[in-house]
């Protein structure tokens, strides 16, 4: 396990006196002050990287108590967080903020340099197909596991083509194909190959043909991207 900077040090004792209860004097402006600062939430004001996915299914970065008042004004009625359940202030805020306004809250974790596993995308199905519409999925950014997850999306509960659900993972959107989070396409492409060559559903294709493990040995990623996704955008 690698030793934790002064800096991580500080953060973890000073998140330590407010995580557990955001009640507590002074909790919440420090869970909002965590999200805005060291959740880059400053940045997503000026982006949130919001897109339509299918009618009914929406996508986009990590969501403000703000915004997801703004989605309970418009009907939504579910929140799929795919950065799993977190002690950053922005989870802690937007769980609050999805109880007070009536929202369901679905958290399933993706990682956005590895692959999930054949459990997981089955998994990650059934949860789709068992959230009430409209509902929007997140991810911290909106660039990586939310395309992956609106791409699964379109294969597994609409059909889409291989090309069709590549394009959640597009460059507009700030993912970089040739990052450790290009992994994600890499998966695409090689089911796109495969179908190529014996056509199949996606469902059939992960349930006989998928294999996490010889994926992710087989991708590589390049050095310039590496550095702008780990050290610079801090993917997670």
């Amino acid at each position: 396990m690698g030793r934790r900077g002064p800096l991580r040090r500080w953060q973890r004792r000073w998140k330590d006196g407010w995580v557990g209860d955001l009640d507590a004097p002074g909790a919440r402006r420090n869970a909002a002050i965590d999200m805005l600062v060291f959740d880059h939430g400053l940045l997503r004001k000026a982006w949130r990287n919001e897109h339509e996915v299918d009618k009914g299914v929406w996508r986009s970065s990590q969501p403000d108590p703000g915004m997801v008042r703004r989605l309970a004004g418009q009907g939504f009625r579910a929140i799929l967080n795919l950065r799993g359940a977190t002690e950053y202030g922005s989870y802690l805020l937007e769980r609050e903020a999805c109880r007070a306004a009536g929202i369901e809250l679905v958290d399933f974790k993706l990682t956005s340099r590895a692959l999930p596993s054949r459990e997981e995308i089955l998994a990650l199905d059934a949860t789709f197909a068992g959230l009430p519409r409209p509902f929007l999925m997140h991810c911290k950014s909106g660039a990586d596991r939310a395309g992956f997850a609106a791409a699964l999306y379109l294969l597994l509960q609409k059909g889409a083509t291989p090309e069709e659900a590549a394009r959640q993972l597009h460059w507009r959107y700030l993912h970089l194909r040739g990052a450790a989070t290009g992994v994600l396409h890499f998966l695409l492409e090689r089911y796109a190959a495969d179908a190529a060559k014996e056509p199949m559903s996606f469902r059939r294709w992960v349930e006989t043909r998928y294999d996490r493990d010889a994926l992710m040995a087989a991708y590589r990623s390049g050095g310039a991207a590496d550095f702008l996704v780990d050290r610079v955008l801090r993917r997670e």
